[in-house]
């Protein structure tokens, strides 16, 4: 039945602390002396390495986030080795490898006498792990173990698909953004299918990028950049707007919501905060400067390209006006312009820069900047 319950829906729906929990509690009614059971999923992620989880009898599911600082914690020891080598491991508290696992933060101080490793191999990928831990001196014995290796296959596939979807949403959201993703996830990935939205839109542009890019070694432009949109983007997430692109030293950010005032405000914060964090910023020895433009508008949102090559992105007369008042920032040599309609919204004071003619559009714009 077990096995049966790992393959099926009830499966499938619990989350991973729902996982280990129900699997624990399982196996104790089937008799095995389990005082702990962990699971280390592997995954793909810019910052995390994979996540353990532990279960012991009466207590709360631990969850435990390991960067590749944590993540080490495992490389020389037993878990790490079964990582490697695929192959399950069972040690003893009398091995020589006690002092491998008793310290780590999951087994110290639980009079474990007996530890099982087993590979959870994908078809492809990172290798993930379970490990049983008993406090029993007779271990686990043979028949039980039988058992353990018995419902391996199934756990491993059902840790495989949540390895997978965790991947999936995670990479989505790295390189596109997590609204972009979910519509993505939602099936909204057909060329030409768009909605129209209202929301305020950024473009954050870095000062005199050509000239750094030309005098400096590109291992150190690069560290430069990072450092800029590390920069950037936190200012632009943290108040609700997302980076639908990178376009080289340039960031474009929209900000959806239910008003005008709260995605332009929520805009221009972000923006305040970017100028203000780069001007007490210094990277390699270069002070960095950009021009920052901001507009509200109507937008297509969603996929354009040709066959399966395709791009989420936004277009529309209101995106290009956010790019030519970009580029009058960087003539005027001013880190922060708006447009009128976002000026409007905003209850930020806003003094008139002036009008200006701006490419590819007819009539004068007017550009606004904040008050001193």
């Amino acid at each position: 039945m077990l096995i049966e319950w790992l393959s099926g829906d009830e499966c499938h729906a619990v989350d991973d602390a729902g996982l280990v929990s129900a699997l624990g509690k399982k196996l104790r009614v089937l008799g095995l002396p389990l005082d702990r059971i962990t699971l280390h999923l592997t995954t793909l992620h810019p910052d995390l390495v994979g996540r353990t989880l532990a279960w012991g009898p009466g207590e709360p599911v631990e969850i435990h986030d390991r960067d590749r600082t944590g993540w080490l914690l495992f490389a020389d020891g037993p878990i790490g080795r079964v990582m490697k080598s695929h192959e399950p491991l069972v040690l003893r508290k009398t091995t020589a490898d006690e002092d491998k696992w008793q310290h780590i933060d999951i087994f110290a101080g639980r009079s474990l006498k007996q530890l099982i490793i087993a590979p959870l191999c994908n078809a492809d990928g990172p290798v993930s792990v379970v490990a049983f831990a008993t406090r029993s001196e007779g271990g686990f014995g043979p028949r039980k173990q039988q058992l353990l290796e018995r419902i391996l296959p199934a756990l491993r596939t059902a840790c495989e698909l949540r390895v997978l979807r965790q991947a999936e949403l995670s990479l989505l959201d790295t390189y596109i953004g997590h609204m972009t993703a979910q519509r993505i996830l939602a099936g909204r990935i057909r060329q030409g299918e768009v909605e129209t939205i209202e929301a305020a839109l950024l473009l954050c542009d870095l000062r005199d990028f050509t000239e750094l890019s030309n005098a400096l070694e590109a291992s150190t432009v690069l560290e430069i950049l990072n450092g800029y949109f590390e920069i950037a983007v936190p200012a632009i997430t943290a108040n609700g707007g997302e980076v639908l692109k990178f376009m080289g030293d340039a960031v474009l950010a929209f900000f959806p919501g239910h008003s005008a005032k709260s995605c332009c405000e929520a805009a221009l914060r972000s923006a305040l905060e970017i100028l203000n964090n780069l001007s007490r910023t210094s990277l390699q020895g270069v002070e960095l400067h950009a021009g920052i433009a901001l507009h509200y508008g109507e937008v297509s949102y969603g996929n354009i390209g040709s066959g399966r090559r395709l791009d989420f992105t936004l277009i529309g007369p209101d995106v290009n006006m956010l790019s030519r008042i970009q580029g009058t920032c960087g003539e005027l040599k001013l880190p922060l312009l708006m447009s009128r309609k976002f000026s409007e919204a905003v209850e930020t004071g806003t003094d008139l820069v002036g009008s200006y003619r701006l490419k590819g559009f007819h009539d004068p714009v007017e550009l606004f900047s904040c008050s001193s």
